[in-house]
């Protein structure tokens, strides 16, 4: 059975009452796979924004499989020092890895959030030498308008997160850059102008399953 590993910040472990692209993409690979696999993480939780705590478990379809590796406002520097251990006790095959944004708004700047993508990707080899990765690049939100400096910094990330994943990129251990979603738009695809709404989902778990698709040939280009 292929092990998934969903890792992310906010925009991935999802609040109370949302689907989540893990969802999503859950659904589509049920649809298109054609083999045994699963969702596997270390947490189950969804946010609850009254709560200001990860302690919901709302989902709304009970048979989809919740664990993840996400927090609200975690990431790369939060996750590095955590994958290895997720990885090991979960058994993960995969890691789908949707972080960035967090790093560049509150705690790094490009380059040094670039050196946490390189600890978090040795983290994971250590625990498991043949993993694979599929990395999404950081999703600016409506901050960019506001801050003449943040899209410039997030621009810069996701260059260095390509020259990341290119340089280290093995055989025995691929990794995938997969595309940002082409029509994303922070107006109509988030509900705040960072977390997505139902479209966003969609978009965001299209990403993921194209790049699972184009690179490995696994499932097919998302169908929503």
């Amino acid at each position: 059975m292929l092990r998934f590993m969903p890792v992310g910040d906010s925009m991935t472990i999802g609040s109370a009452g949302e689907h989540t692209w893990r969802y999503r993409l859950w659904r589509h690979l049920c649809a298109t796979y054609g083999g045994p696999f699963t969702l596997v993480g270390p947490r189950e939780t969804l946010y609850d924004t009254s709560a200001d705590a990860p302690v919901s478990l709302a989902y709304a379809d009970p048979d989809f499989p919740r664990a993840h590796l996400a927090g609200w406002g975690e990431g790369w520097g939060h996750m590095a020092p955590l994958v290895g251990d997720a990885v090991r006790e979960c058994r993960a095959d995969v890691l789908l890895v949707s972080l960035g944004l967090i790093d560049l708004g509150f705690y790094t700047n490009a380059e040094q959030t670039a050196v946490h993508v390189e600890a978090f990707v040795a983290q994971a080899r250590a625990a498991n030498a043949r993993i694979r990765a599929v990395l999404l690049p950081v999703i600016t939100n409506i901050r960019a308008e506001a801050d003449p400096l943040f899209a410039p910094e997030v621009d810069r990330f996701n260059e260095l997160l390509a020259e990341a994943v290119a340089g280290l990129d093995e055989p025995g251990s691929p990794l995938l850059l997969a595309p940002p979603p082409p029509t994303y738009d922070i107006h109509t695809d988030t509900y705040d102008g960072t977390h997505p709404n139902e479209s966003g989902e969609h978009k965001i778990a299209a990403a993921f399953a194209g790049a699972l698709h184009q690179g490995w040939g696994w499932g097919a280009d998302y169908g929503g």
